[in-house]
């Protein structure tokens, strides 16, 4: 396999019709490039003249040795990581295919140099990680909540929500609220929203307006917010989401928010369920992740919508030299 380097524009072309998630995008990279520490490589392993895999990862070189994410710290990236687009369904192939790019690219940037830092956390489509794992990375699994909407009704997904959820969503329904989508504005608030309840819970909240505007801007029909209102019009919450070709994906809001005693982001949830059917940004979507898996207070309610649990995995580098690293690394991602 001949690992070669794209521009963003070789990217895009590359880039295939499923597969990938809103941040594998050339528009969300772009903005991260301007945004994060480091610079972005945008890899491809290729046979013959056709690309098969794909790879963005940030690097930062420092005196003492080099970090490579992907995706970098601290900018609310929930995954990244390889796309694989094997000429072949072919079990052997798939993993042959899997096992060379692994090797290539940790050849390519000495990824097992005890002075580098990598750390990765794969896309839900990278099903397979164990090629770092033999090359002696630390691999851990973890998950998220996937919602099939494909195929089915907004009346046939609540029915496999769970009763006290039902409940809540129809008690809701009842009030003089409005869901809306709304626009840069909308996402304002809902920033505004999220990074005064970090602040209200003494936690950190590292990322910034410039950013979530120029990536929400970046991305235009790839992302929305939605937002509800009171009768008067006041903002009482958000969420905005983020599209790939694939599924929708909660990103950012969610902040607890009620009226007359009754929580109302479900309504938000539910609303983005409803336009994921009757009017999705891209067609193809089957799916919305709801995050929120890895979190003991947030799975509690989030199982309520009847979503599958799906596995994704994190490849980072192993040994006692790098636990200080990966530490602070973990305390900038949150």
């Amino acid at each position: 396999m001949r690992i070669e380097r794209l521009t963003l524009r070789d990217w895009a072309d590359a880039l295939p019709a499923s597969g990938f998630e809103p941040f594998h995008t050339p528009e969300a990279l772009s903005v991260l490039d301007d945004h994060a520490s480091g610079r972005l490589h945008l890899f491809a392993g290729y046979n013959g003249q056709n690309p098969v895999a794909l790879l963005p990862l940030f690097v930062q070189r420092r005196a003492v040795g080099s970090m490579v994410t992907s995706p970098p710290p601290g900018f609310s990236v929930p995954r990244l990581g390889p796309i694989l687009m094997p000429a072949s369904p072919k079990r052997s192939k798939v993993e042959r295919l899997n096992r060379r790019f692994a090797e290539g690219i940790v050849d390519e940037l000495s990824l097992d140099d005890s002075r580098t830092l990598f750390r990765m956390i794969g896309n839900t489509a990278y099903s397979d990680p164990r090629p770092y794992r033999w090359a002696d990375f630390e691999v851990e699994t973890a998950f998220t909540y996937r919602l099939d909407v494909d195929g089915q009704s907004a009346d046939e997904l609540l029915s496999n929500c769970s009763k006290s959820l039902r409940r809540e969503i129809r008690d809701v329904r009842e009030l003089d609220l409005t869901v809306e989508e709304a626009g840069l504005d909308g996402t304002e608030a809902i920033y505004d929203q999220t990074a005064d309840r970090y602040a209200q819970q003494d936690e950190p909240f590292g990322l910034s307006w410039p950013y979530v505007r120029d990536l929400v801007s970046a991305l235009d029909d790839r992302a929305r917010s939605y937002v509800v209102r009171d009768p008067d019009g006041e903002f009482l919450s958000g969420i905005t989401v983020l599209y790939s070709n694939d599924a929708a994906y909660f990103w950012q809001g969610g902040a607890r928010g009620e009226y007359d005693g009754t929580t109302v982001n479900s309504l938000l949830h539910w609303r983005i369920v409803e336009d994921l059917i009757d009017d999705p940004p891209v067609d193809s979507i089957t799916a919305y992740d709801l995050m929120g898996a890895n979190t003991d207070r947030l799975c509690k309610y989030k199982s309520k919508f009847g979503a599958s649990l799906v596995p994704y995995y994190t490849i980072e580098s192993n040994g006692p030299q790098m636990t200080l690293a990966k530490r602070a690394y973990r305390a900038i991602t949150g």
